[in-house]
């Protein structure tokens, strides 16, 4: 029998939860607040890294919620380097990154390591991302392969609905299966220490986005697993901070970091590969829709709207190395913290 995951052999907290936090104070409050029971139980020790907001997070967490681990930097680090930082700081069996734009709902940490308790080479547990219109987020993915994109652009998973679950299409899986999974959003997930400290961490080159994607890849090829736990809930209003930073362009960054990490993992001729697929696929279903749109607006406008999103977005991958590397590099050079 697996043991007790609330707490390790020594009695103390199982797992360092690593809030990430820039300019998002009310979902900041809500998400610690959600945190509270488990910190109060001894099953987490909550840390805040505030990269810099200016609207008065670091104050609300030191006078509203001094239980929690505050690290206040003078810039912003980004997501990976935010979560690196915790995990130096702390000697827990478990890792959780986490935004602050997620609430966790009683029980899901306990069952997230109750799960990866059970399962000993799951280097990541990742639980169900629930929005605030009480839908499933899709938050679990197969790696970006070519082999995967030719499926999806040619329909072909349209004939088969246990593809498409297996593929872990968006609309056509079952969120309700617990099962393996390549990568998992870290809006919020734990990761074994082991494993964390095995694959050195969140690679830092990503300095927003891809960096989850980045960790699960570099985990599955030192034999590592991600599993996904529906049973264990956690709301999400998802990309809060990002959309406050990149407005209209959120699509745009996580597709150039998602590319940056193609052609740094895999090389560019797999990159360029995948792209023009995507980019072929998303402009051919924009001619499609064209047409339908001229018969009735109000319907087809928005589906065109987004598939010129996604073809702008795609071309992304078409640039050269360097292009992608420094569309998501980092801001310049990173302050301290306290």
């Amino acid at each position: 029998m697996p043991s007790d995951p609330a707490v390790s052999d020594d009695r103390r907290p199982a797992v360092a939860v690593a809030v990430v936090s820039w300019n998002t104070r009310e979902l900041l409050a809500a998400c610690l607040r959600s945190l509270r029971p488990d910190a109060d139980a001894g099953l987490a020790e909550v840390w805040v890294v505030d990269n810099a907001s200016s609207d008065g997070s670091a104050e609300l967490v030191r006078r509203e919620f001094p239980w929690a681990r505050l690290v206040a930097c003078e810039e912003n680090l980004g997501f990976g380097r935010a979560v690196n930082l915790v995990a130096q700081k702390t000697r827990t069996p478990w890792i959780a990154p986490a935004n602050a734009d997620v609430e966790l709902t009683p029980g899901a940490l306990a069952r997230l390591l109750e799960t990866g308790a059970a399962r000993p080479r799951a280097g990541i547990v990742a639980p169900r991302l629930v929005l605030h219109d009480g839908s499933t987020q899709q938050s679990v993915h197969r790696f970006p392969t070519l082999p995967l994109t030719l499926v999806f652009n040619a329909g072909l998973h349209l004939l088969s609905r246990r593809l498409a679950d297996h593929l872990l299409l968006e609309h056509h899986w079952d969120p309700e299966r617990p099962r393996d999974v390549d990568w998992a959003i870290a809006a919020f997930q734990i990761v074994r220490r082991e494993a964390f400290e095995q694959a050195g961490g969140f690679d830092e080159a990503h300095w927003m986005y891809a960096e989850d994607l980045d960790l699960a890849w570099r985990l599955a090829r030192l034999g590592w697993t991600t599993r996904y736990e529906p049973a264990a809930v956690v709301r999400h209003a998802a990309s809060a901070a990002a959309t406050q930073a990149f407005e209209e362009e959120v699509v745009d960054r996580w597709m150039a970091a998602t590319y940056a990490w193609m052609a740094r993992r895999r090389g560019m001729l797999r990159t360029w590969c995948y792209a023009a697929v995507n980019w072929l696929g998303a402009t051919g279903r924009l001619a499609l829709t064209r047409p339908r749109e001229r018969r009735d607006p109000r319907r087809w406008a928005p589906v065109a709207q987004e598939w010129r999103t996604w073809r702008r977005a795609h071309r992304a991958g078409l640039r050269s190395r360097r292009e992608l590397l420094r569309a998501v590099a980092p801001p310049g050079r990173m302050g301290a913290c306290d």
